[in-house]
């Protein structure tokens, strides 16, 4: 069974995605199409809010691009010496806050000790981060251009105060027309498409009703999260199927459990009609 995988691959250099492993198990195929492109920006201005960790009452990461930021920051010598002589330590004196198991990895191999990543979306990490009743100090939120309201308006009305700083921009990737193009003409309908980000719903849908024709109604979407899933379902795509959190066990697991349903529910079908 062929699923397309909404997503950027993981880095070449820690071996097959997660994705692909996990649902191999499951016995789907799956394929992955990159969908975004990241423009980084404000580093200088990054490195300068890591630089007085006494300002802050933590760190809030809510993707792993703005962890890609300060990695890409720490590739240069006298900033990565700075971290590990004296940031690093200051910094694990106060909460680095994550959502998901991907970003919370992304935040232990820069020196930290990531907290709260079992919360899966922005919503839940801010019920989190308001149970810990952190002090009046702001907390430092690097993020993307397109991130939602949802923490900092959460936040703001419990009186916790967040100093955001944009420091990557999405676009759609450059091949992602060509690349979804190939796939369909290649291995056809797939059973299923996962999205992985509004974003992707964004840049993604308008190409595959395209390329499915008719053969739309045919193909079951599943989404990584809630956040997606809304997005998915303001687009008019139904929704099959949304992990209960974004990792990779989570999503197989939701799919084989629908497709499994699905089965059931055709085969008892065709037996009432016998």
């Amino acid at each position: 069974m062929k699923v397309l995988l909404l997503k950027d691959p993981k880095d070449k250099d820690s071996g097959p995605d997660p994705y692909i492993k996990e649902l191999l198990l499951y016995g789907f195929e799956a394929t992955l199409v990159p969908v975004l492109s990241f423009e980084f920006v404000s580093l200088e201005s990054l490195f300068e809010k890591l630089s007085h960790p006494e300002c802050y009452g933590g760190l809030v990461f809510t993707s792993p691009r703005a962890l890609e930021a300060i990695k890409i920051c720490l590739k240069e010598n006298s900033k990565n010496e700075a971290w590990s002589k004296s940031l690093k330590q200051r910094w694990n004196t106060k909460p680095a806050y994550v959502v998901g198991k991907a970003t919370a990895s992304l935040v232990e191999e820069i020196g930290l000790i990531p907290q709260g990543e079992k919360s899966g979306n922005a919503e839940k990490l801010a019920e989190y981060i308001c149970s810990k009743k952190p002090n009046s100090s702001a907390l430092l939120f690097p993020c993307g251009a397109l991130k939602r309201e949802v923490l900092p308006t959460a936040l703001r009305e419990k009186g916790i105060p967040l100093e955001s700083l944009t420091v990557y921009q999405t676009t759609q990737h450059t091949d992602l027309q060509e690349s979804l193009g190939s796939y369909f003409s290649q291995q056809g309908i797939p059973a299923s498409v996962v999205f992985f980000s509004p974003s992707g719903v964004k840049f993604c849908l308008q190409h595959i009703q395209k390329l499915s024709g008719d053969c739309i109604s045919h193909i079951k979407f599943a989404a990584i999260g809630p956040t997606t899933a809304e997005a998915m379902e303001a687009a008019g795509i139904p929704v099959s199927c949304t992990a209960e959190s974004p990792t990779p066990q989570d999503l197989a697991a939701g799919s084989k459990k629908h497709f499994s349903y699905r089965t059931a529910l055709y085969l008892n079908k065709s037996t009432a009609r016998v």
